[in-house]
């Protein structure tokens, strides 16, 4: 197949093909259909922060046929990678389908007894960490999430879930298998033990503090704030406000701050992902209104496409459109960077070099 379009990002307007599924900027042998005549072409967009076979409302999703679905929503949407960010299922043969996003995984979520969602992820005690990340590192595709903070009972208010020492014996022990660490992360007090640990990705991040977001530089770390889902903080606070006061204020405190904590990052210089929350709470499919959301806090257009799309995919070890790499983009009427409209206005998605429909 040939296309023709302005490249990003290096904004070069050229003449490419796919061969094999992959693409080449060199005219191969033979006819070639024409599948795009102008038009801005860049990678497929990253949801860096999704679960696949978790069901929307709670629980686990128990076909193939669901959870097809979800990364079906994903792909319509433009988003043809997807971070697995814990999944409570097996959600392996997503992988095995050429017809859906390319799927990299991070096991279970890692979580202590009765402080993380029940039925979610592994449930162990602290001295079980490091051998839990030992096994989630074997089985995953080089990516373990950790539920690092919650609410806890005895004081009525979000909390460490491990104890220093423990986490940077275990996020250790993941670097030392070739393994990057993940934590949820909502609050503030678990986030310096977090960044002392060298945590390759923070997710939330909504009690980032400008005292904090220094060390986290430092340190290497990369947020992925899920705005969309960060925006069901109010509806969480009111539904634990009667049980768990002290919780339910903190909650709508770091609700009232999470735009500005999330541009304070930036700012600073730590990249800032694109990633939904995708399954449990909110329908997968959702990556442009987190682009749009990202954009509405302050970070500039040009730069969230950029990690939604090109860094995005080489922060989880992909290319991007250079000879040989495989194919999967989008290509654009209108400039994405410029236009919050275009990103509704695929003009064709290219999935493992075949056009989707």
């Amino acid at each position: 197949m040939h296309l023709r379009g302005v490249f990003l990002p290096d904004e070069t307007e050229r003449d490419a093909w796919i061969v094999d599924g992959r693409l080449t900027f060199t005219r191969p042998s033979g006819d070639s259909d024409t599948i795009a005549d102008g038009g801005w072409v860049l990678p497929g967009f990253i949801d860096a922060h999704c679960h696949i076979g978790l069901a929307e409302g709670g629980g686990h999703l128990n076909t193939l046929d669901a959870m097809v679905e979800q990364a079906r929503l994903d792909l319509a949407a433009g988003a043809l990678l997807l971070r697995d960010a814990g999944s409570p299922v097996d959600n392996r043969a997503i992988q095995q389908r050429d017809d859906l996003p390319r799927l990299i995984r991070a096991g279970r979520h890692i979580a202590r007894p009765k402080r993380y969602i029940r039925d979610l992820g592994v449930e162990i005690e602290p001295d079980q960490l490091v051998a839990e990340v030992e096994r989630q590192a074997a089985w995953s595709d080089g990516w373990v999430k950790l539920a690092a903070d919650w609410i806890d009972r005895s004081t009525g208010d979000l909390a460490p879930v491990w104890p220093d020492d423990v986490l940077k014996q275990a996020v250790d022990r993941a670097h030392e298998l070739g393994a990057r660490v993940a934590a949820h992360v909502f609050g503030e007090d678990a986030l310096p033990g977090l960044i002392a640990a060298g945590i390759d990705s923070i997710e939330h991040g909504t009690g980032l503090t400008d005292e904090l977001i220094p060390a986290a530089l430092e340190a290497g770390c990369a947020i992925v704030p899920t705005l969309v889902n960060i925006d069901n903080f109010p509806s969480i606070a009111l539904a634990g406000a009667a049980k768990f006061p002290v919780y339910a204020a903190h909650m709508r405190s770091l609700y009232a701050t999470n735009r500005e904590r999330i541009r304070a990052a930036w700012e600073a210089g730590i990249p800032v992902y694109t990633g939904t929350d995708a399954g449990g709470s909110l329908p997968h499919g959702l990556v442009r209104d987190e682009i749009r959301a990202l954009v509405g806090a302050g970070i500039p257009q040009d730069d969230v496409v950029a990690q939604a799309s090109w860094r995005g995919r080489e922060w989880l070890g992909l290319r991007g459109l250079e000879e040989g790499a495989e194919a999967d983009l989008l290509v654009f009427a209108e400039d994405p960077r410029r236009t919050l409209a275009a990103l509704w206005s695929v003009r064709r998605t290219v999935l493992r070099g075949r056009v989707v429909a």
